[in-house]
């Protein structure tokens, strides 16, 4: 291996995902590049495979000079070598004239994780903060990192995705790359190509320490391996791509299948996953489509105990049971023949989204008549919520009882609300203004609480209106409730009082959420 190889493998695979970026009648040339400002951001811990991959990137960078190039070192803070290793790394940037940015993060232990697991969440969580949409993100991984991850799946019991292992490029973060150029690449070819070119590099003591899955595996059972069979590192890598492409074609037909199992019609704009239709398919494609289901809402899989558990509630739990099964940071809940993926929100945190959501909803409809024209309108993004940042991510316990936390970290696995719009109009159902009433908004109204929708002819209680529209108890109490003095006249994006209807061309409320 030469250091032309590592440039050529870098322009072998970032230069076409740049071009994917461009016009297509436009021509890839280093103007077309350029006006796209898609930017390689390397993972550059200093060490000999990152140090490898940044010297090829140097040259890269003489070569492509319209390309952005930035080196991230992330110190963890774990070793007492650290500072060191940032001196390293800023002094061999300086030769490479490549820049380079310097993250230091405070690691904090979690239940049921590694040190290993959360270093590693912490690092990426840092890259991608340098990653704008487009970019690509190089690593140093090469074959026989390759071969330590396909055995870590094996050891945890994984399926085809898990043995596909990592790809040498690979959507990361939504709208960026990652890109693993030297992942046909040796570590043997990696150190003899440092020595050849005398490139300096740090020591990572901790790499030495077996308590670590991945050292135990470098250290103690890949070099007995390679003993007796010299080219694992290959036929596993071979192995690899073969579970890469099964995986593939398993994806492209549950993403052909699945929109027939989805139903985007409900409250709240929440998806459900439809299980009589799911019942109908064999136990394997019940367990792929569930997997679909949770990928494309943009949840993480549970592990393999917990989808069959998940599994056997939704589909054969008796149809009056309340089927609640944590999953992490999300529950998946049945009603009415769908499961449904509800995210966990920290109790104090709802509570603030729903104080927000009633001050700015009050002071809009208490507005004076005078500033209330036709057109007007208020507004409530999720993201200006404060939950929309601080959603928990502390595992859930299905046997934690809720006393033994305190009241801040108390976990409400309750949809809240995703947005809400109050329009001002003059035609269509809409709620009239208030008259000298009171106005107030509540969430979780008693059922008791009678009310006549502007569809009904006759008032009903509440808890059998929630019934006849199907709307799912969890979802039930964060629906706001607008009540002009102890009169309910609204539910937000469902009905408004027939009683309390604007007449004829006179202005309203038209609540969305």
């Amino acid at each position: 291996m030469t250091v032309n190889d590592i440039c050529q493998a870098l322009e072998r695979y970032t230069l076409p995902l740049m071009q994917t970026q461009a016009i297509a009648t436009e021509p890839v040339t280093a103007q077309a590049l350029n006006n796209q400002s898609a930017k390689l951001v390397l993972a550059y811990s200093g060490g000999v495979d990152s140090e490898c991959l940044a010297y090829g990137l140097s040259l890269f960078a003489q070569k492509n000079p319209h390309i952005p190039c930035l080196l991230v070192h992330v110190h963890h803070g774990l070793s007492a070598n650290a500072d060191t290793w940032v001196e390293h790394c800023i002094s061999q940037a300086t030769k490479y004239q490549l820049p380079i940015q310097i993250e230091r993060i405070n690691l904090t232990k979690a239940p049921r994780k590694s040190l290993e697991a959360i270093a590693r969440e912490a690092r990426y969580n840092v890259f991608k903060k340098y990653l704008n949409p487009s970019d690509i993100l190089l690593t140093a991984h090469h074959q026989d990192d390759q071969l330590e991850t396909l055995l870590l799946a094996l050891k945890r019991g994984q399926g085809p995705k898990g043995l596909a292992a990592m790809g040498v490029i690979q959507p990361f973060n939504q709208h960026s790359w990652i890109v693993r150029p030297l992942l046909d690449v040796s570590k043997g070819q990696i150190e003899s190509f440092a020595a050849s070119v005398e490139l300096k590099h740090i020591e990572d003591e901790s790499n030495q320490d077996e308590q670590f899955d991945r050292n135990f595996l470098r250290q103690d059972i890949i070099p007995r391996l390679k003993q007796r069979w010299p080219s694992i590192a290959v036929t596993a890598s071979r192995s690899a791509n073969l579970c890469a492409q099964q995986q593939q074609v398993i994806e492209q037909e549950v993403n052909n299948r699945l929109p027939a199992f989805i139903d985007d019609s409900g409250v709240g704009h929440y998806s459900a996953f439809k299980l009589l239709e799911l019942r109908e398919q064999s136990t394997q494609w019940q367990s792929l489509l569930l997997r679909g289901y949770i990928q494309s809402q943009g949840f993480n899989l549970p592990s393999q105990s917990q989808l069959e558990q998940v599994l056997e509630q939704v589909l054969y739990a008796a149809d009056d049971a309340k089927v609640n099964v944590h999953c992490g940071d999300y529950s998946i809940k049945r009603f009415a023949g769908k499961a449904y993926i509800v995210p966990a929100i920290k109790l104090a945190e709802l509570a603030k989204d729903q104080k927000l959501i009633t001050d700015k909803l009050v002071n809009f409809v208490t507005k004076p008549q005078s500033e209330l024209i036709s057109g007007a309108f208020f507004e409530l993004e999720s993201s200006e919520l404060p939950s929309s940042e601080l959603i928990s991510t502390r595992p859930i316990n299905s046997e934690l009882v809720s006393s033994e936390l305190p009241s801040s970290e108390l976990i409400s696995t309750e949809a809240g609300i995703n947005r809400l719009k109050v329009n001002v109009v003059t035609d269509g159902v809409r709620l009239r203004l208030p008259n000298g009433e009171q106005v107030s908004v509540v969430f979780g109204a008693k059922g008791s609480t009678r009310c006549q929708p502007h569809f009904r002819d006759k008032g009903r209680e509440l808890k059998k209106i929630w019934q006849e529209l199907a709307v799912p108890p969890w979802i039930r109490s964060q629906i706001p409730l607008v009540f002009y003095n102890d009169n309910l006249v609204a539910a937000v994006g469902l009905w408004v009082d027939k009683r309390y209807l604007a007449k004829q061309q006179t202005l309203g409320f038209v609540f969305t959420s």
